[in-house]
C-alpha cells in the first residue's frame, strides 16, 4: 500500500512538472528572445508559482502559524487553478496554430503558373549551370514545403499565448467572484411516501463544504449565514466540511453561525475535513455556538426523524458512521432524513430504511473538467437521485477547498422542501 501511494505521489508530481514545463515552453520560451529580460522573469514566474502552490497545501496540512498560512494560500492556491486553465486552453491553441504557421508559409504556384513558366521563352546563358535556379525564385515542390518564417512563428506564438493566458485569466477570475460573492439559493421539492400531510412544505436548508480557512473568513461565514436566514427554513442542516484549520485560528470566522435562526433549530455533522482540523473541539465549539451536532443519533421531529451520522473519514479515530445507533431501533414507519457529509454512504442508507440523504462533499467537481473525476468517485455528483426507496440529495456546497474558484460547479445553499403524497 505505501508502494503504491509513493508510485501515485511520483506520477502526480512528474504530471505537475510535465504541465508547467510545457506552459512555460509555450507562454514564455516560444515567445521571448533567449538572452531577454521577459525570459527569464518568466521563468521565475514557473518557477515560483509551483514552489508556492506546495507550500500552500504543505503549510495548511503540517498547521503552519496561520498567518503564514494566510500569506501563502492566495498565491499558492491561485496559481493552481491558473494552471489548469494555461494547460487547457493552450492545449485548444495547438489545434489552430498549425492552421496559422500554414497561412504565414510562401504559397505553392499553381499548376497554370508553373506551365507557363516553363513555356516561356527564356534566353539561355552561354554556359548555363543546369541545377541552379534564379535567386529567389523556388522551384514548385521548394516552395510547396518552405516553412513559415521565424518571425511569423514568434508572431502566432505571442497571439496564441496571449489568447490562452486572457482566458485561464478571465476564467479564473469569474470563478473566483463567483466563490466570494456567497452562495444562490436553490431549490428542489422532495416528495416523501411516509411523510405526513402535517409535515407538508417543510423547508431544510442544506449547507456544505463552506471550507472556513485561511482565505475564506469570517465575512465569507457571513454572507453564507445571511443567504441561509433570507430563506426562512424550518430546519437548517450543516452536512460538514465546515472548516479547514483549528477552533483557535478559526473560532472567530465561524462567530457568525451563532445568528442562525430556523423554526426547529440547526442541526451539524462532520465532514472529512473536521478530521484534519480537531473534529472533538469543533464539535463541542459549533455546540456552543448553537449548533446541535448529530454524533451518530437521532432526534425526532414532527412528521419524521432526522438522523445524522460521522463522516467516514473518522473512522482513524473511532468514530465513523454508526447506522445501527443512528438509526437500528426506530420506527420505520415514520419518514427519515438522513445527514451525512459524504454520498458515498447511500447503501447503508438504503439498508436501513432512509427516506432521503442529505449529502455533500463533492463540490460538484468545483473546477471543470474536474467533474469528470468526482462523479466517478461519487454514485452521485449534485442533485437529486434516488437509490431504490432512498433518495439522495447532494449540494454543491457553499465555499471552495483549495483555489476558491469554481468553474461549471456553481455554489449554493439549497433549500430542500419535503412534500407529502398526502396533501
Amino acid at each position: 500500500m505505501v508502494i503504491l501511494f509513493v508510485l501515485a505521489g511520483i506520477a502526480a508530481l512528474a504530471a505537475l512538472v510535465a504541465m508547467q514545463w510545457y506552459a512555460w515552453r509555450r507562454l514564455v520560451r516560444d515567445t521571448t528572445s533567449r538572452s531577454g529580460a521577459a525570459r527569464r522573469a518568466g521563468a521565475v514566474v514557473f518557477v515560483t508559482g509551483p514552489l508556492l502552490m506546495f507550500a500552500a497545501f504543505a503549510s495548511e496540512r503540517a498547521g503552519a502559524p496561520f498567518w503564514l498560512q494566510k500569506v501563502l494560500a492566495w498565491p499558492g492556491f491561485m496559481w493552481m487553478a491558473l494552471s489548469i486553465y494555461l494547460v487547457l486552453a493552450l492545449l485548444v491553441g495547438e489545434l489552430v496554430r498549425p492552421f496559422f504557421l500554414r497561412r504565414g508559409a510562401k504559397a505553392a504556384p499553381t499548376e497554370d503558373a508553373v506551365k507557363a513558366e516553363t513555356a516561356a521563352p527564356v534566353a539561355q546563358p552561354e554556359n548555363p549551370a543546369p541545377a541552379e535556379r534564379p535567386e529567389g525564385n523556388p522551384g514548385p515542390e521548394r516552395a510547396r514545403r518552405e516553412p513559415a518564417s521565424p518571425s511569423r512563428r514568434l508572431f502566432v506564438s505571442r497571439i496564441v499565448g496571449g489568447t490562452a493566458a486572457a482566458v485561464a485569466v478571465g476564467t479564473v477570475g469569474h470563478g473566483t467572484y463567483g466563490v466570494l460573492r456567497g452562495p444562490r439559493v436553490k431549490r428542489v421539492t422532495v416528495p416523501l411516501a411516509k411523510l405526513p400531510r402535517g409535515a407538508h412544505g417543510f423547508r431544510i436548508a442544506v449547507v456544505s463544504d463552506v471550507h472556513l480557512g485561511p482565505i475564506l473568513g469570517r465575512g465569507f461565514t457571513q454572507r453564507v449565514v445571511d443567504t441561509i436566514n433570507g430563506t426562512q427554513p424550518d430546519l437548517i442542516a450543516v452536512v460538514g466540511d465546515l472548516v479547514d484549520g483549528s477552533v483557535e485560528d478559526l473560532g472567530p470566522a465561524a462567530a457568525p453561525l451563532a445568528q442562525l435562526r430556523a423554526r426547529h433549530g440547526t442541526y451539524f455533522v462532520t465532514g472529512n475535513h473536521e478530521y484534519f482540523s480537531g473534529a472533538e473541539q469543533w464539535v463541542d465549539h459549533v455546540r456552543e455556538l448553537g449548533l446541535r451536532p448529530l454524533e451518530n443519533a437521532r432526534t425526532e421531529l414532527p412528521g419524521f426523524d432526522l438522523a445524522g451520522v460521522d463522516d467516514v473519514a473518522g473512522e482513524r479515530e473511532g468514530h465513523g458512521p454508526d447506522f445501527a445507533k443512528a438509526l437500528g431501533d426506530r420506527d420505520r414507519s415514520r419518514a427519515s432524513v438522513l445527514l451525512a457529509h459524504q454520498p458515498v454512504v447511500i447503501h447503508d442508507a438504503v439498508k436501513h430504511g432512509v427516506d432521503l440523504q442529505l449529502s455533500g462533499h463533492t463540490h460538484g467537481g468545483q473546477l471543470w473538467p474536474g467533474n469528470f473525476i468526482a462523479d466517478l468517485a461519487n454514485p452521485t455528483l449534485a442533485g437529486l437521485e434516488r437509490y431504490g426507496d432512498t433518495q439522495l440529495y447532494v449540494t454543491r456546497g457553499a465555499g471552495a477547498w483549495g483555489p476558491p474558484v469554481r468553474v461549471g460547479a456553481p455554489s449554493d445553499v439549497t433549500v430542500v422542501e419535503l412534500a407529502s403524497r398526502q396533501a
